[in-house]
């Protein structure tokens, strides 16, 4: 475990360091009801929720980039918006957070990926999410737009001390990292083992060789087609890390909620233990916090140990957080790190 003072010098490297990062950047946008004003529908019966609030801001990768950013490195967002009115709104919300847009194309063939969230605010006071509205791209990435994103890509990597790839669309082909555009990505990390490229994907982490692959104990078991149907054992984890670490030339780190991180390299895998947490938490948001943070750390010349650690201690901050897409600070971290040094 750092103490304060190895925390701050990190953090004043990370002010030196800009990254890049790359998947598709959702609005998450957050409609704020209240019960008691609840109207029925003279045409339809139903009842008819009245908003009394908007609160929009990044998601998915947009989320990422929002964590890296408030770590303090300088942020490129690589992506690809709407022409509509969720492209601006997520645009301000970026602008808001200093985080870099030249890597941001527009087009009217696409929509701006976004994730409407009602939140019901009840008369006990008590606040809950009712079912989601998902709006995004369902057709495949046109090839002009591959071509205009490695074009994009090919001017900023240069620039970059780290890329973070953020690969959550399920549907392939229909978000921003298509088969095209990862293969650009890994025939760039082949040729350039110096670069540190980091990688989250819920359904395609074993498609990425010669980076850092930091999958979730499902995600790992799908990239051997294996489903999950229990909790994954540390073991089993352990194992399954070591060979995806081998057969994609890769660094792994398995991430497995409150039973910590396992790190996978050098055929060699450690396990690196979560940070306790009492009371309420939110897991939204947590695997785009510690995403950032391992990236920063590692661009910072951490240890993947030691860079798990972090992404530990600020996925701890962002659980947190209830009923946000979270954020962790320096600050926060600073807090997070005294109270686990002071322990139980």
């Amino acid at each position: 475990m750092m103490d304060e003072a190895q925390l701050n010098a990190l953090f004043k490297t990370f002010n030196h360091k800009h990254i890049l990062v790359v998947g598709d950047y959702f609005l998450d946008k957050y409609l704020q009801l209240d019960r008691t004003l609840d109207e029925v529908s003279l045409e339809t019966g139903l009842s008819a929720h009245q908003v009394t609030g908007i609160v929009h801001s990044p998601g998915a990768a947009g989320n990422v980039a929002a964590n890296v950013r408030a770590l303090g490195p300088q942020v490129t967002a690589i992506s690809i918006l709407g022409d509509d009115g969720e492209g601006y709104d997520l645009r301000r919300q970026l602008e808001e957070r200093e985080i870099g847009l030249d890597g941001v194309l527009t087009s009217r063939e696409r929509f701006t990926p976004t994730y409407t969230k009602p939140m019901m605010h009840e008369p006990d006071s008590t606040v809950h999410e009712l079912e989601r509205l998902d709006h995004k791209n369902r057709t495949p990435l046109p090839a002009e737009l591959e071509n205009a994103l490695i074009a994009k890509l090919t001017s900023l990597v240069d620039s970059a001390d780290a890329i973070v790839i953020a690969d959550q669309v399920q549907e392939r082909n229909c978000g921003v990292l298509s088969e095209r555009v990862r293969g650009w990505l890994v025939g760039r990390a082949q040729q350039r083992r110096d670069l540190l490229m980091v990688v989250d994907s819920r359904l395609r982490v074993g498609e990425y060789r010669y980076m850092t692959l930091k999958p979730n104990e499902r995600e790992l078991l799908n990239a051997f087609g294996e489903v999950a149907e229990d909790e994954v054992s540390i073991a089993q984890a352990s194992q399954l890390g070591l060979q995806l670490a081998a057969r994609n030339e890769a660094r792994v780190c398995v991430t497995c909620g409150s039973r910590g991180m396992i790190v996978c390299e050098r055929r060699r895998a450690q396990r690196v233990p979560a940070i306790k947490v009492e009371g309420p938490i939110d897991i939204v948001g947590a695997g785009d916090t510690a995403l950032a943070s391992l990236a920063c750390a590692l661009s910072a010349g951490l240890s993947m140990t030691e860079a798990a650690w972090l992404a530990n201690l600020a996925a701890s901050v962002t659980i947190r957080q209830i009923g946000t897409t979270g954020v962790c600070t320096p600050v926060q971290l600073r807090n997070a790190l005294t109270e686990a040094r002071q322990g139980p």
